[in-house]
């Protein structure tokens, strides 16, 4: 049976995947970087804009050619937004440049990157909005059909660099095959795993070569995006943590702004034409099911995002 993570773990859980975030190598923007949002943005106006009276608003991504960020932009030309996505290959840049104003907003991230970068970075980024929860998959390749079958001693591949694995363990404890010490947390390592309460055994590989690993071990869990790399289907996957939202939360990917600009209206109505079923519906059908969409209040966004700030602290 699925093993269900309690609230306090919920909040301490951590770790990702695109993005789900990791950390990517550095990348370069696009040519002529950023625009400055002194020059084009919003500039924390308190005004809604209106087809009359437009504004236009820079936005930092790492996906800009989706085709849904196309229905988005029209959605917003429709309400008086021009949006400009800047679009970034390092995860890295993101949030510098929107603290230093050159971004309005951005939306490429989770709650445990973002509040990673607040604390290292001694920041005050805040999510306004959610967007979804992307998969971290359990594959295999033996005719196991669900993660009960996996037989006892049964050796599973996760990934090896800390964020990852520390989901890829949360996983494994919610789809009831191991056990993690006080119930798992963002900083959980094979050590932390409980002999009492687990039946399987962990492989930690590098994160590129677990699809690899399905080849010899009886399972594996793989991210996202190295599945489509290896041509797996990831609706093939026999548990996600899709199937444990609560388990998830720390992986909800959100729009981040800079404190004081939290309650921009215009900014608060792209979160809102997100939502909209023209852009969802795109959204899910190019993650082919292993993605659900999330709408929770900034409120409570910014709850979860405190407790994960107040945990990282704890333990570093």
């Amino acid at each position: 049976m699925k093993r269900r993570l309690s609230l306090a773990v919920l909040a301490a859980v951590a770790a990702t995947t695109l993005v789900a975030c990791s950390g990517a190598a550095a990348g370069e923007t696009p040519s002529g970087g950023a625009t400055s949002s002194a020059e084009a943005g919003a500039n924390g106006s308190t005004d809604p804009a209106t087809p009359t009276d437009p504004v236009t608003v820079v936005v930092g991504v790492t996906d800009a050619s989706k085709d849904y960020w196309k229905t988005f932009v029209q959605l917003a030309a429709d309400q008086g937004i021009t949006v400009q996505l800047q679009n970034f290959t390092d995860y890295q840049q993101l949030n510098p440049i929107l603290s230093q104003g050159d971004l309005d907003l951005n939306q490429f991230q989770h709650l445990l990157f973002l509040a990673n970068y607040d604390v290292n970075a001694k920041d005050d980024l805040v999510p306004i909005g959610a967007t979804a929860i992307y998969q971290l998959g359990l594959y295999t390749t033996k005719g196991y059909a669900a993660p009960e079958d996996i037989p006892d001693g049964g050796q599973i591949a996760i990934p090896n660099d800390p964020t990852n694995q520390a989901r890829a363990l949360l996983v494994l404890q919610s789809a009831g095959l191991i056990a993690l010490k006080d119930g798992g947390n963002a900083f959980s390592t094979p050590a932390d795993i409980l002999a009492d309460g687990s039946r399987v055994q962990v492989v930690p590989v590098d994160a590129n070569q677990t699809a690899v690993q399905l080849r010899s071990l009886d399972a594996a869990i793989i991210n996202n995006n190295f599945t489509y790399d290896a041509h797996i289907d990831p609706t093939t996957a026999i548990y996600s943590d899709l199937e444990d939202p609560d388990a998830a939360e720390p992986y909800i990917n959100v729009w981040a702004v800079r404190a004081q600009d939290v309650d921009n209206p215009v900014y608060a109505k792209l979160v809102e034409l997100y939502h909209d079923p023209a852009v969802t519906d795109e959204l899910l059908a190019e993650n082919t099911g292993t993605a659900v969409i999330v709408d929770k209040t900034p409120a409570e966004l910014q709850e979860i995002l405190t407790g994960l700030e107040d945990l990282i602290r704890a333990n570093s």
